[in-house]
């Protein structure tokens, strides 16, 4: 009987230190569980593939996705309706070597442009996404050359104008880590060729680039003549509205409407400083 009333007394004590220990240990365990609070301000919102724009229905179109970039491919003009991609500040650290040859994408289905179409044309063969940008991967580079990502280009834009913006691009990515560049042909009704395939020849270049800055998006067009002359970056400047109105190509149709819209109809100068200084 004492043996029992022994045991007894150890049990209770057990059970009293217990209840007394818990709210210790469960205080320590919610410290130990604590993560911190997911705010807007803290939480950077992505979208899948923002870059790409909307189905085009207007014109001949194929859809072909390469590693550094994706290409709305059109077999009646033999170079691309629009190219994007993402950049990342990685992806300009990279060390591949330049490519240097041209040649017909594979993935091609139907007529193509071939070298032969530029050789003494007078027109350069124009990067859309540059090869400058795809050092990250062999692969990459290589795909930067094929002539899905190629168009006739004004020898003095092509090393002017248009490559000042290309290298605002990669230095902006370096900087700030992320960037999104859609960009293309404008091409007239009645344009001209060049070629046995009949390569058509812009009338002009646009190129529109898109940021997330601690959830603030913002967007900016810009479009090239496709002839010589080299202005300010600023004086080629447009709403994303209205060289949509110009290319009938719906851009960002992922994002939503509320931010869709309000990107598309302005421009923050300040969120572009630099690409306007």
């Amino acid at each position: 009987m004492k043996k029992q009333k022994i045991i007894l007394s150890f049990l209770c004590a057990v059970l009293v230190g217990s209840i007394m220990a818990f709210p210790l240990l469960i205080s320590k365990v919610i410290q130990q569980d604590e993560k911190p609070v997911l705010t807007a301000q803290n939480t950077v919102v992505q979208y899948d593939r923002v870059e790409i724009p909307a189905k085009l229905t207007d014109r001949k179109e194929q859809i072909i996705e390469h590693c550094g970039y994706m290409v709305s491919y059109n077999s009646e003009w033999k170079i691309p309706n629009w190219v994007a991609y993402e950049l990342t500040k990685e992806e300009v650290e990279g060390v591949t070597p330049r490519g240097k040859d041209f040649v017909p994408d594979p993935e091609v289905k139907g007529a193509t442009a071939t070298t032969e179409d530029y050789k003494n044309s007078g027109w350069d063969r124009g990067h859309l996404a540059p090869a400058a940008d795809m050092k990250w991967s062999k692969q990459a580079m290589t795909e930067s050359f094929y002539l899905s990502n190629i168009c006739p280009q004004n020898h003095n834009l092509n090393g002017g104008v248009w490559k000042d913006l290309e290298e605002r691009v990669r230095s902006y990515a370096l900087q700030h880590g992320r960037l999104y560049v859609v960009c293309g042909p404008i091409v007239d009704t009645s344009y001209s060729t060049i070629g046995e395939n009949k390569v058509a020849v812009p009338s002009a270049f646009f190129k529109v680039l898109l940021q997330n800055t601690q959830n603030q998006w913002s967007a900016i067009a810009f479009v090239f003549p496709n002839q010589s002359g080299r202005k300010p970056l600023s004086s080629y400047t447009l709403t994303v509205n209205e060289l949509q109105k110009i290319t009938h190509i719906d851009f960002f149709p992922t994002l939503p409407d509320s931010i869709e819209n309000a990107i598309e109809n302005t421009i923050d100068l300040d969120k572009w400083e630099f690409f306007l200084n």
